[in-house]
């Protein structure tokens, strides 16, 4: 065969292989075309039709793949903030329903006694029924408002080193004649050495006073209080301790959620006159600490305020 052949032959070959390279090449970005239109394709499909379900294209392609993935966690964290949305829609809703129930109710109750007086000259009896139940509404206005700012992220707090002890003392006193009052047994576990916490002397004061309050109100059944304080490397815990009814564990997770509602009377209770519980629970984390709830029904329940130590003092 002569070098002419053999050259002839040879640039064939190159043009055979250059031409299927050339091929493959047009082969490859066509099908990554087809394949990036299809995925154009379900994502109009969906935001078009507000549906869920993901993006799936059948390809050999890791990079298209890869873009199909992240395409649809996309999605999925897409739908998860929608639905949250919606949750938080659906509480927003029924909380101002459950609001404007809980405050008609005693208004009508005020109205009532000032149009009775108004015609039959008012006693002391029902000037003092219709000042608790203002007072009862500009409590529950107050919550509703305080939980709005909290949640809103209108409420600035002031972060500084509080002694936790010293705040614990003072809540007590604050209500040791209503708790003699009502008969509770009042046993206090506070040391004398200061502890000190990173806080909001106002927010730890709240949440304090909401715990106290929920006591009082809805653990009257057992007649006990207990305040207890201590700490570890580098938290201090106060546990708020009642002997009441309790709440049965398959509802720890709901009671500090401010739509929580379950045919009990005292958890109705709790949701129903007031916001105390989640009002405390957004507090406590707003300054790094939270409140845990363990619960034996009619034993023991405690509401544990977990909160940080002052940097300087670990």
């Amino acid at each position: 065969m002569s070098d002419a052949w053999i050259l002839f032959f040879l640039l064939v070959c190159i043009a055979f292989l250059f031409g299927i390279i050339l091929y493959q090449r047009f082969a490859f970005r066509t099908g990554i075309q087809a394949e990036l239109l299809e995925i154009c394709r379900q994502l109009k499909r969906i935001n078009d039709t507000d549906g869920g379900g993901g993006v799936i294209v059948f390809t050999d392609h890791k990079a298209v793949m890869e873009l199909a993935a992240q395409v649809n966690r996309l999605l999925e964290n897409h739908l998860r903030v929608k639905a949250g949305y919606r949750r938080s829609e659906i509480a927003s809703k029924k909380m101002l329903s459950n609001i404007s129930h809980d405050m008609k109710t005693p208004m009508t109750v005020i109205l009532g006694y000032l149009e009775i007086m108004s015609i039959h000259g008012a006693s002391d009896e029902m000037l003092k029924k219709t000042e608790q139940r203002a007072k009862g509404v500009m409590e529950l206005i107050d919550q509703f408002f305080t939980l709005a700012k909290i949640e809103s992220g209108d409420m600035e707090l002031a972060i500084s080193k509080i002694d936790i002890c010293e705040v614990c003392r003072e809540s007590i006193l604050d209500f040791y004649e209503l708790l003699t009052k009502n008969g509770f047994q009042v046993e206090i576990e506070i040391p004398e050495k200061p502890f000190y916490v990173q806080g909001n002397e106002d927010a730890l004061q709240r949440i304090l006073f909401n715990l106290i309050s929920n006591v009082i109100r809805y653990g009257s059944d057992g007649k006990y209080l207990g305040i207890f304080v201590r700490e570890d490397e580098g938290n201090v815990f106060v546990d708020v301790v009642d002997k009441g009814k309790g709440i049965d564990s398959s509802f720890a997770d709901c009671i500090f959620d401010r739509l929580f509602t379950m045919e009990d009377s005292r958890n109705r209770k709790i949701q129903g006159n007031g916001l105390g519980l989640s009002i405390a629970k957004n507090l406590a984390l707003r300054i790094s600490g939270d409140i845990l709830l363990k619960s034996i029904p009619y034993e023991r329940t405690v509401f544990c305020v977990r909160l940080k130590k002052n940097a300087f003092e670990i």
